[in-house]
């Protein structure tokens, strides 16, 4: 899971035994693994297994997201965010109670990592998969709010991006809850701080923007023309200029016109047409492959590459193709 700067709302020393209230159940802190406005979230251990335990002073706070990781779990029986597993209040030699949730630990990577190892074409796909959790999040009337990349952390086999913290989730309509400035449309004056799709997709696009920025920068005097300057210095996020000024312009209807559209302009970029379905394209690559490589007979390193990339290139319009083919 992400690590988090912030100044850990409790300080729990690693050895530490949480025994819950009413359940009874026992879970020994081992570390920090990121802290928030309301609480702390810590790697712990429960009957030899790694779950993430987030305990706050605020059992109203904790009671609302707790209803969030259940509202998920009933997204369409697709899991959105980590499963719960425990909620529970823990009182520490008769002091005052503390509430405490227990999580699902998600093992991963940070995106910007991801990208890096895996070169900048994973970038469209993540954010293709993100925008349709999104969409599914949205239309169970929820917007996630606090959308950075220390909250998402990408699992592998397969490489997908998970949520690892909800509490900046909102409930459509009211106000945006908890939020990271550089992520935040109000900060940058692309609009209010409302809990509606286009705030979502306006942190969207400060995603992919910081993966080429990490250290972030000032929105400045003009905070519109801080942002187009720094896509169009950039070689990859001119590729998705349109989709990014336009999510940053709130000019989307919802995630999954944003998703469609991102898929369209990645299929674009690489040149290449969208296949109508896996096999033809599967069969059709495998026999220009060979037809060269009967050609030209090269060695067996550059045949072992010649693979990887038509495999790898098979693997992202099967991507696009599970994307498209639900419009």
């Amino acid at each position: 899971m992400g690590i988090s700067t912030k100044k850990p709302v409790f300080n729990l020393r690693p050895g530490t035994k949480i025994r819950g209230k009413w359940h009874q159940n026992t879970y020994q802190i081992v570390k920090v693994l990121g802290s928030g406005a309301i609480g702390t979230v810590y790697l712990a251990l429960y009957n030899q297994r790694s779950v993430a335990l987030k305990i706050s002073h605020q059992a109203s706070a904790i009671t609302t997201e707790v209803n969030v990781l259940k509202a998920f779990e009933k997204a369409q029986g697709k899991r959105l965010g980590p499963s719960l597993i425990d909620v529970d209040d823990w009182v520490p030699k008769q002091a005052a109670s503390y509430s405490f949730y227990v999580m699902e630990y998600l093992k991963g990577q940070s995106l910007n990592s991801f990208v890096q190892q895996k070169g900048d074409d994973w970038l469209g796909i993540m954010m293709i998969q993100l925008l349709g959790d999104l969409h599914q999040l949205h239309q169970i009337g929820w917007v996630f709010g606090d959308l950075k990349p220390e909250n998402l952390i990408v699992t592998h086999s397969p490489s997908r991006l998970r949520w690892i913290d909800v509490g900046g989730t909102t409930k459509q309509g009211r106000a945006i809850k908890e939020y990271t400035e550089f992520y935040d449309r109000g900060y940058w004056e692309f609009g209010s701080r409302k809990a509606d799709p286009a705030y979502d997709l306006f942190a969207v696009a400060m995603v992919m923007i910081q993966v080429y920025y990490p250290d972030r920068f000032d929105k400045g005097h003009q905070p519109y023309q801080t942002l187009m300057n720094k896509i169009k210095a950039n070689q990859q996020l001119r590729s998705y200029r349109t989709c990014l000024e336009k999510a940053l312009r709130g000019q989307y209807s919802s995630s999954a016109q944003m998703q469609k559209e991102l898929a369209r302009k990645i299929a674009e970029n690489r040149k290449q047409p969208i296949p109508r379905s896996q096999p033809s394209a599967a069969t059709s690559r495998q026999k220009n492959y060979t037809s060269v490589q009967q050609k030209s007979s090269p060695p067996k390193w550059m045949e072992s590459l010649g693979i990887a990339m038509v495999t790898g290139v098979l693997y992202v319009f099967y991507l696009l193709l599970q994307v498209i083919s639900t419009f």
